[in-house]
């Protein structure tokens, strides 16, 4: 992803809200074979307050991606949607596609068995919590020996992030006004409207008027 000092995100706080947020993620591979992509919900690491992710990858999808042997892309991708000239101030423009996103990259560590347990019980807790009625991994129906068996066909993985790459393109090149009119198109009821883009306009926009 081609850097711009303008969009850059550097704050960790921002980055792991995006990640937080976003946590189906796309895991990218250099292979002998060619470059390799998969999909797969990852999570920050509970224990740990900077960029550190953990996640799991069904089996053969480790080897497939030489999974601790190289280094891997992780890509979240945030909110992001179509921007119609027609919604600035008049001045000569083309269309543009506004987005957030972060890029991870780093050779990940192979957790052990009681590793990947937890991180596939986070999991399932993390996205099972907001239900009424939550399926945990351990609850019944579920028996250990299920559990362990589904474990057993999964890798899971923690990477610590040696390059990180993070973009906010959210028309901050565009006077207040303006960026303010997009996003009350974003809010409204047209073709394009994306509320998950305006309120990230909006949070990011803020951020920029602030004294």
């Amino acid at each position: 992803m081609r850097q711009n000092p303008s969009f850059a995100m550097t704050d960790v706080a921002e980055l792991r809200r995006v990640i937080e947020a976003n946590p189906w993620a796309t895991l990218v591979s250099h292979t002998p074979d060619g470059l390799i992509a998969s999909h797969y919900a990852v999570l920050l690491d509970p224990e740990r307050d900077d960029l550190t992710i953990v996640g799991h990858v069904g089996k053969p999808d480790d080897a497939i991606h030489g999974l601790g042997d190289s280094e891997l892309l992780v890509i979240f991708q945030g909110p992001h949607g179509y921007i119609s000239p027609g919604w600035y101030d008049g001045s000569p423009a083309v269309p543009t596609w506004n987005f957030t996103a972060v890029h991870l990259a780093g050779v990940p560590e192979i957790l052990s068995g009681e590793e990947n347990l937890r991180v596939l019980d986070g999991l399932v807790q993390r996205f099972e919590a907001p239900l009424p009625d939550p399926k945990l991994m351990w609850a019944p129906p579920n028996d250990p020996e299920f559990v362990r068996r589904l474990e057993r066909g999964t890798v899971g993985f923690r990477l610590t992030p040696t390059r990180v790459v993070a973009k906010r393109k959210l028309s901050q090149n565009r006077p207040v006004e303006t960026v303010e009119h997009v996003i009350a198109e974003l809010e409204g009821a047209g073709p394009y409207a994306n509320p998950a883009l305006a309120a990230e306009m909006r949070r990011a926009n803020a951020a920029r008027v602030r004294p």
